[in-house]
């Protein structure tokens, strides 16, 4: 007889359910949330286990790569459908939700999720890593124009560099000022200076990556960009084609039907919001920087004239996704007119 397992994961412990393949359950245990306490009590003889499935989440990637190490039958399911799923049990407990999702997985009821890679899990890292410090560095210095506003003295438009040095013009002369913000501006500098060292660290990964560099081809994206994508896409081939990334990426529009009504809304903002947000910035300065001129431009340019710069730079971004992802499987370089004649091999 077959059996299905449904794994509730928390930081500190996990509740197992066991089920078999007429839903009874065969054992229901908490076990700490570390691969070789789970893998004890499901490598048991007594089960012969089809499926074992675990909802996506922030131990999630470690627990599944782990756990199929170990021969289980691993699958990672999807954060909405399973919540969706579990919202019809009137008593919210970890026994309860394990339950819901061993029964998920014997009813083949689910959506699988994508377990990136260790290098895109790295990537990943350094991407959010850089990205907190920076926000935190603007976010001291935009306390720090507060803080000094109240005072009259207002700080202007500054960039990076110099902003230190309108700082300490501003509060010359001020010595009960100089020692509230001196600490401030320290601790700017140290998170400027650790987010100058990973960005210099992400730059060396793109120039050894033949992938970033294929995609950095394209106008408008950069080091950043490229790396991001090829961090979230991890394996282009998981994709039937590629104009299934602009769904998977939250770029194409919700759609509501019911009975005569239809209605078409915004776009739907699933998946991965910084890739989403970082491939709109490189829409839009594909759109309104980039000076060369390019067939993608073009087509944006008139899509602009139709429907307006705000949703010329979504549909942008959601083209870029698609050439990207075909660059990728490809191997090739972008094209900047249609009429460009890639060279045949032989």
């Amino acid at each position: 007889m077959k059996h299905y397992v449904g794994l509730d994961v928390s930081v500190k412990e996990t509740a197992i359910c066991i089920v078999e393949e007429t839903g009874t359950v065969c054992r229901e245990v908490k076990v700490p949330s570390h691969p070789e306490d789970l893998a004890r009590v499901l490598k048991d003889p007594a089960w012969r286990l089809e499926r074992v499935g675990l909802e996506a989440g922030p131990l999630s990637q470690w627990l599944f790569e782990g756990l199929a190490k170990a021969g289980l039958p691993m699958i990672c399911i999807e954060t909405r459908h399973t919540k969706a799923f579990l919202k019809a049990q009137v008593n919210k407990t970890d026994r309860n939700d394990a339950r819901g999702i061993a029964q998920m997985m014997r009813v083949n009821l689910f959506r699988p999720v994508h377990v990136k890679t260790l290098t895109s899990q790295k990537r990943r890292a350094l991407l959010t890593a850089r990205k907190l410090l920076k926000d935190k560095a603007i976010a001291i210095e935009n306390d720090i124009r507060g803080l000094l506003r109240n005072f009259g003295l207002k700080v202007g438009k500054v960039g990076a560099v110099k902003f230190e040095e309108r700082i300490r013009e501003l509060t010359e002369g001020m010595p009960d000022l100089v020692e509230i913000v001196e600490p401030l501006l320290d601790a700017r500098r140290k998170l400027r200076q650790n987010y100058a060292a990973l960005h210099r660290k992400l730059l060396a990964i793109v120039r050894d990556d033949e992938v970033c560099r294929q995609l950095m081809s394209i106008p408008g994206v950069g080091p950043v960009v490229s790396l991001a994508y090829t961090a979230t896409i991890d394996i282009p081939a998981r994709f039937r084609n590629s104009k299934a990334v602009g769904p998977i990426l939250g770029l194409t529009p919700a759609l509501h039907e019911s009975g005569e009504s239809r209605r078409v809304g915004g776009i739907s903002l699933c998946g991965d919001g910084m890739m989403r947000t970082l491939l709109y910035e490189a829409a839009q300065t594909l759109l309104t920087r980039v000076t060369k001129w390019s067939w993608l431009k073009a087509w944006a340019m008139d899509v602009a004239k139709r429907r307006g710069q705000q949703k010329a730079i979504v549909a942008l971004a959601r083209r870029l996704a698609v050439i990207m992802h075909r660059i990728w499987s490809d191997g090739t370089q972008f094209r900047w007119t249609r009429t460009e004649i890639m060279p045949v091999a032989g």
